[in-house]
C-alpha cells in the first residue's frame, strides 16, 4: 500500500514494502510512454495546478528497457517543482523519444507495477529522476530539479546523453 503525505509545499509517497526484481523490457520502446506533453495550464510558480504535468500514452508503463536507456520520472499534480522539471523533460522528449524508454509516474495515480518502481527508487522527494544506461544499470536517481532557473535543460540533457554512451 502507498501512502501520499502533505508535507511542505510537496507531497511525500511513502511505501509499504521494498521489491527486490525490477521489470525489464525485451526490446524496443514496447510499452514506453509515447507522445509525451505538458498539461494545459500548469502554474510554474506555486503549487495551484491540479493536473499531473505530463500527458501522454501508455503513461502506465513500468518497465526498464534492455538495449536503450530509461528515464523515469517521478511527480504529483499541485507542485511547482515537478511541473518545472516535467517541462524540462518534455522540451527535450522530441530529441530522444525515439532512443530513450520515458516511464512517468504520477505517484498518487500509481499502477501497480509502478508502485513497485516508487518503492525501490522512488526517495520520498518529488520530483525525483531516475535513469538507467542501456545495460539497465542505474546511473543517475536524485530528487530536486536538475536545474535552478525554469527552462535550463543543460544538465538534464547531458545525463540522458551519458545514458546513450
Amino acid at each position: 500500500m502507498l501512502t501520499i503525505i502533505k508535507r511542505g509545499a510537496c507531497s511525500i509517497l511513502i511505501g509499504a514494502a521494498v521489491v527486490n526484481a525490477l521489470l525489464f523490457a525485451t526490446s524496443g520502446l514496447a510499452g514506453a510512454a509515447t507522445d509525451l506533453m505538458l498539461a494545459p495550464n500548469l502554474s510554474f510558480t506555486d503549487d495551484s495546478s491540479p493536473k499531473f504535468p505530463i500527458e501522454g500514452k501508455d503513461l502506465a508503463d513500468a518497465t526498464v528497457a534492455r538495449g536503450l536507456p530509461t528515464v523515469i520520472f517521478f511527480g504529483t499534480a499541485h507542485c511547482w517543482n515537478t511541473a518545472r522539471e516535467a517541462e524540462r523533460l518534455i522540451a527535450l522528449y522530441p530529441r530522444y523519444s525515439d532512443r530513450v524508454h520515458f516511464v512517468i509516474v504520477d505517484l498518487k495515480h500509481a499502477s501497480p507495477a509502478q508502485g513497485r518502481l516508487a518503492d525501490q527508487y522512488y526517495p520520498g522527494y518529488i520530483p525525483t529522476l531516475a535513469i538507467f544506461d542501456k545495460s539497465g544499470r542505474l546511473i543517475y536517481d536524485r530528487a530536486g530539479e536538475t536545474a535552478s532557473e525554469r527552462g535550463d535543460t543543460e544538465h538534464l540533457q547531458q545525463l540522458i546523453d551519458s545514458a546513450l554512451r
